[in-house]
């Protein structure tokens, strides 16, 4: 069966955030551009067409579709018992938060990263500790001396891994993510691993589940994760967490009762399963459309935008372009863009104050989409330039 990645989609109109603002091309937030998996579209109809939408239980075949998916894609082991249900990954991991950590508890986090690692920090009752990744010639790497240093705070009782990493598209090693864990484990600190993007992994690289490490990371971490950027199912809001460690499961669910946030909605417990299930196939040749498109990005800024180089993507479909040569504020250069040009994308000082400077583009829709895009994106850079 063949997919039409192509094909356009009107999304005005019909309630989507990204689409949200009228006129506009947006190229900022993660979701695509895409029909999701026909399959899951087929089962969510068919659930629609019953017409009675009570209170759904989560069934056995959602744990085993999550269990078979992890083992099948990423050779990880994952018990049923171990996995948690959730209604987002953030919420989850705003939950563990809660669970693991008390008034005046320390949070490492490595920017620039996810921006809503910020906030669910900044909400909690912790402070925000910043152990900045090294950026040099275009590559990111950990900087395992300051991380170091800072994990031995004993205040510092938890570090935020994006693994594969938003925004900068880097596929972490086993050994940086051995290291990673030694230091933690070293230093008590616990791992909570956001691995929602390990299904957008590209060609020549693999993921690593951080818990794959051995038991001693499997014990001193939790993985979140969700169909839901593999799959462009966001807005049914279904996600899930597991860890071998028990106790941390019970602290974590009992703060998701606390919430009112244990229960899952009955579309979204049929798209995980399908999708999981049935969407291997489709998901290749997402993932074959997503790369092409990043080479014909690539191609394009090397003939247009010659001093905004691309950090090498290799995972995810945001493009972290460095606009450190227009020498501005990223928030300006969007602003500009979105005033000038109409084209809306995410400043990167929306990731930490590291990532000021870069710009990231979210490169899964039609490539019609996205060649109308770099073309507003050469206009607006033409005008800085010859200001």
């Amino acid at each position: 069966m063949e997919y039409n990645f192509d094909e356009l989609i009107d999304r005005t109109n019909s309630g989507s955030v990204k689409w949200s603002k009228p006129d506009v091309l947006p190229m900022w937030v993660a979701d695509m551009d895409f029909k999701t998996v026909p399959e899951v579209t087929e089962a969510l109809t068919k659930r629609a067409s019953h017409g009675v939408f009570g209170y759904a239980a989560t069934p056995p075949s959602f744990y085993d579709a999550i269990a078979n998916w992890w083992k099948k894609r990423h050779a990880l082991q994952v018990e049923n018992d171990w996995i948690v249900a959730a209604q987002g990954v953030m919420p989850a991991l705003a939950a563990a938060v809660e669970a693991l950590t008390s008034e005046g508890d320390k949070i490492i986090v490595q920017p620039p990263v996810y921006n809503h690692f910020f906030v669910t920090v900044e909400q909690s009752h912790c402070e925000l500790v910043e152990n900045n990744l090294l950026y040099d010639n275009g590559n990111y790497q950990i900087d395992f001396e300051d991380l170091e240093q800072k994990a031995a705070d004993p205040a510092v009782k938890l570090l935020l891994l994006s693994n594969p990493h938003n925004p900068a598209g880097r596929v972490w090693t086993k050994e940086e993510l051995q290291r990673l864990g030694e230091i933690c484990i070293h230093h008590n600190v616990v791992v909570l691993s956001d691995e929602i993007h390990s299904d957008l992994v590209h060609d020549d690289f693999t993921h690593v589940p951080f818990a794959s490490l051995g038991e001693a990371y499997a014990k001193t971490s939790i993985t979140f994760s969700s169909p839901s950027k593999t799959f462009n199912l966001a807005g049914l809001q279904v996600a899930y967490f597991f860890t071998e460690n028990a106790s941390f499961r019970s602290r974590i669910k009992a703060i998701l009762t606390k919430w009112e946030m244990t229960m899952l909605n009955i579309f979204a417990i049929d798209s995980l399963i399908v999708a999981y299930e049935k969407g291997e196939y489709w998901l290749a040749n997402l993932k074959k459309y997503i790369y092409e498109n990043y080479q014909y990005l690539t191609e394009f800024c090397r003939s247009h935008l010659p001093d905004l180089p691309i950090i090498p993507l290799q995972a995810t479909y945001l493009v972290w372009l460095d606009c450190s040569a227009l020498g501005m504020p990223s928030s300006v250069i969007t602003d500009r863009l979105l005033k000038h040009e109409k084209l809306w994308l995410q400043p990167g000082i929306k990731f930490g104050q590291a990532g000021d400077r870069f710009l990231r583009i979210n490169i899964a829709c039609p490539r019609l989409l996205l060649k109308e895009g770099l073309q507003r994106l050469e206009q607006e850079y033409k005008r800085i330039r010859t200001a």
